[in-house]
């Protein structure tokens, strides 16, 4: 039986998110695990009056690719990809295969290389999105893998993930539209800031953010949203931080990340479990070891971690530190192939401080509160 949330959703990617428009050419990539997603949105596509083309990715083969590669293979980046990343319109990306845990096992010395040779591409593609001339959304599509990662029943998982996304609501987009406009608050004060501080358990961490722009996510490039977030000077990042929550990043999860900062850069990055993969991640190339983003996480309808950064980063309460690129929009100039967003559990024992003041404890902002 079709769930009639997934054409929900399809409409509200394609017409709100991706605002697509007559002409346009349209990329939806996702694992054929997605298709019911892939095949509603290619649908309204075609209504919206675009030119929708379709990358479906088979079961096994990353893991293929990551294993059976030759060096040059893993640095082969594909022409036609490089001509899309020019000349696509519009991106949609859907999340959700058959095995999250897929590339578990794969040497992270290898990942690194195949990212670090596409370093070029992955900044084009951050400056056409940063200047608008492609429109880029990613989305999660409900499945076992990802249920069985939350640790929830694909019922539960598919309520979680609607529910995230104002779907179940009778008109979602006038919902989004209300939470830009709370953002839109937030943003404004965060505008007037020069510095920002994380402290709490096992964490001090201090970001200069002056002549940076906080960005409202309200559903245009990540969908569920509900963040906001801007690249700190890069040069600034002075501390210690320590993550309660696994960092997850390309499907492997490391466990009680620590990393100290000197002058911008990680200087230390220890881990109880994954510290390997970690450290060959911060390696991959000069930028990696650079902070590229500090967010908050805005979306209280979200409440629990759930090992899907897509979510987890929206947590109302929560923040977030990127290590890796920059998101130009923000003023950031931080460049590598890597963004790993870190989610740091800020609902309890934590104080943020904006200028020296405190702005948020417990998660809880002290100017407003984004509605529950």
């Amino acid at each position: 039986m079709s769930d009639s949330r997934v054409e929900r959703l399809a409409k509200v990617l394609v017409n709100y998110s991706l605002h697509v428009k007559k002409g346009d050419w349209v990329k939806i990539e996702g694992a054929a695990a997605s298709q019911e997603l892939i095949r509603a949105a290619y649908v309204e596509v075609l209504k919206a009056g675009g030119n929708p083309m379709t990358r479906v990715g088979l079961p096994r083969t990353t893991h293929d690719f990551y294993t059976c590669a030759g060096p040059d293979q893993l640095r082969f980046v594909s022409p036609s990809e490089r001509m899309e990343t020019e000349r696509l319109d519009a991106s949609l990306s859907i999340w959700g295969g058959w095995n999250s845990k897929e590339l578990s096992g794969v040497d992270p010395k290898r990942l690194a290389v195949s990212r670090a040779a596409r370093r070029g591409l992955f900044n084009r593609f951050l400056k056409r999105i940063a200047d608008g001339s492609i429109k880029w959304c990613g989305t999660q599509f409900p499945n076992d893998s990802s249920a069985q990662d939350a640790e929830m029943s694909l019922t539960e998982y598919e309520d979680f993930v609607y529910r995230a996304g104002n779907l179940d609501k009778s008109d979602p987009v006038v919902e989004w539209q209300k939470v830009s406009k709370a953002q839109a608050k937030l943003v404004k004060f965060l505008n007037t800031l020069r510095t920002v501080r994380i402290a709490g358990p096992d964490t001090d961490l201090t970001f200069k953010v002056t002549g940076r722009k906080w960005i409202n996510c309200d559903g245009h490039e990540n969908f569920p949203d509900g963040e906001i977030f801007t690249g700190p000077v890069e040069n600034s990042a002075e501390g210690r931080i320590r993550y309660s929550f696994p960092a997850i990043y390309g499907g492997r999860e490391v466990e009680n990340v620590r990393l100290a900062f000197k002058r911008g850069k990680v200087v230390e990055a220890k881990a109880d479990k994954g510290e390997e993969y970690l450290n060959a991640m911060l390696d991959s190339d000069p930028g990696a070891r650079f902070v590229g983003e500090l967010a908050f996480g805005t979306n209280y309808s979200i409440k629990r971690f759930t090992k899907n950064t897509l979510f987890d980063e929206k947590i109302g309460g929560t923040m977030h530190i990127a290590v890796g690129a920059s998101l130009p929009e923000s003023g950031g100039k931080n460049k590598s192939a890597v963004h790993w967003d870190m989610v740091c559990d800020t609902r309890k024992g934590f104080t943020v401080y904006g200028d020296g003041k405190p702005i948020m404890k417990d998660g809880k902002h002290s100017r407003f509160q984004i509605a529950d």
